[in-house]
């Protein structure tokens, strides 16, 4: 299958399941944080929850994405081994430029966290932290994106990637309102 965006050989498509919302994962986000700072020191200023999880109410995927931003991230790559040393795989830019991806997976290979690193002040940041703002600020968009989610998922149920080409013109039209919104209101 062709997908819209490029995949790193080697990187395999996962299950989509959408699951209601679990007010745990909003803990699984604070722990793994603190695991993140307590490994990385003074490199990260802040780890920000983001994407489905991070909506309460939202079905998602029960993977909790995280955006540690760190103060430089030509350290962060010498710090790599401390990040694969808890079990995440480094996939490097994977398909976005300054930015450091990494996911872990428990023992059956089902994905537990993703990890978008970027720098300090990079572009990215703002796009996700607007597009969370915007779905918490927003419940009626919020239900709008979880049907679009179960839509893409029903489709493609096998292909985590395909899967994420199906909702992303979605994506991307709203994410245009709420940078718009983002910008108003912070």
């Amino acid at each position: 299958m062709k997908y819209k965006f490029s995949i790193p050989e080697g990187v395999l498509p996962h299950n989509v399941v959408i699951e209601p919302y679990n007010p745990a994962w909003a803990n699984i986000a604070i722990e793994t944080a603190a695991q993140l700072k307590e490994t990385l020191g003074d490199n990260i200023l802040k780890v920000e929850h983001f994407g489905s999880t991070s909506v309460p109410g939202l079905a998602a995927k029960p993977v909790i994405d995280l955006m540690p931003i760190v103060h430089d991230l030509k350290k962060l790559d010498m710090q790599k081994n401390l990040i694969c040393h808890l079990g995440y795989v480094w996939r490097g830019e994977f398909g976005i430029a300054g930015r450091r991806f990494c996911a872990l997976s428990n023992e059956s290979g089902e994905r537990l966290v993703h990890l978008h690193f970027y720098e300090n002040n990079a572009g990215e940041i703002k796009r996700h932290l607007a597009f969370r703002d915007y779905l918490l600020a927003h419940p009626s968009i919020a239900k709008e994106y979880e049907k679009e989610k179960k839509r893409a998922a029903n489709l493609h149920p096998g292909d985590s990637f395909a899967y994420n080409d199906e909702k992303s013109a979605w994506i991307q039209l709203h994410e245009k309102e709420a940078l718009k919104w983002y910008d108003a209101n912070k």
